[in-house]
């Protein structure tokens, strides 16, 4: 995987951030989801290189990536204070910004901290942070479980997900739509096993989850009011959760000022299941700009 890619690590307030970055021209920033790593973008990423300047990085709390220990250090403001940071000392002081999942609510974050920096926003299967906890549906909190599982006080959910942490999390992968372990590309998922057999990564992931509930719906809150005027693209799984539960051309009209939207055939890891058409959409409009 990442074949000519280099590797490296800078550190922002003790926690390092591990990316991999390639390529010539305007530089994309390019951040993952749950469960994952940077590894979700391996069959993207070397395509998009070839006419862009692409940095894949960890999330604080995953794979390579810092994991502080405590709540308040994994709010998406401070996941994308790292991204920020990692992107200027690469010299990169505004970007083209893709996120997947988590990924994509830290790009959005980082949209609202930093609009300078930012050059075009692409979400990934999501709905608003704010909106989803604040309006949830029962079709919404059956699917996404997860949410309020790896929410509940430590160390709970981590003593049970450590007991067979591929069983739970490879349940993840195969549940929010379509997709079967065989959709998944074996390097890619071995580099995922990797990350979330790590006891401190489990324990990141959950207070991951418990930053949203205790600190991102706080947050967000008083950014209701906020438009991202910056070009964007929504994209979603057309078999996914998302899909199911909202409209999803719509979803984001009071929080984007302008976007165009895309989806995509599987569930919602279409990324690691479509990547062709995925990156066939991010690229077609990425050269729309």
């Amino acid at each position: 995987m990442f074949d000519g890619f280099e590797s490296g690590v800078v550190t922002r307030g003790g926690c390092d951030v591990f990316y991999r970055h390639k390529g010539q021209g305007a530089p994309v920033l390019l951040l993952h989801g749950f469960p994952q790593t940077h590894a979700m973008w391996a069959e993207i990423a070397p395509k998009l290189a070839e006419h862009y300047s692409v940095v894949c990085a960890d999330l604080r709390g995953y794979g390579a990536s810092g994991k502080p220990v405590g709540v308040k250090h994994y709010s998406f403001r401070e996941m994308g204070a790292d991204q920020l940071h990692l992107m200027a000392e690469l010299g990169f002081e505004k970007f083209h910004l893709v996120g997947h999942d988590r990924g994509a609510r830290t790009a959005h974050r980082m949209a609202l901290d930093a609009p300078e920096r930012i050059q075009s926003l692409t979400l990934m299967d999501i709905v608003p942070t704010h909106l989803l906890l604040d309006d949830l549906s029962k079709e919404v909190a059956r699917a996404y479980y997860h949410w309020f599982f790896l929410a509940q006080p430590s160390p709970f959910p981590e003593k049970l997900i450590l007991s067979d942490p591929d069983g739970f999390f490879q349940n993840s992968l195969t549940g929010w739509g379509s997709a079967d372990l065989a959709d998944y590309a074996p390097e890619q998922l071995e580099a995922y096993r990797s990350s979330w057999r790590n006891m401190d990564c489990v324990r990141a992931m959950c207070d991951d989850y418990r930053a949203a509930i205790d600190y991102d719906f706080a947050i967000d809150a008083q950014d209701l009011h906020r438009l991202v005027t910056v070009p964007s693209m929504v994209m979603w799984g057309a078999d996914g959760a998302m899909a199911k539960a909202y409209d999803m051309s719509t979803i984001w009209n009071d929080r984007l000022s302008h976007y165009t939207t895309a989806a995509v055939k599987g569930g919602h890891f279409f990324p690691d299941t479509a990547p062709d058409d995925t990156l066939q959409a991010l690229s077609a409009f990425l050269r729309s700009l």
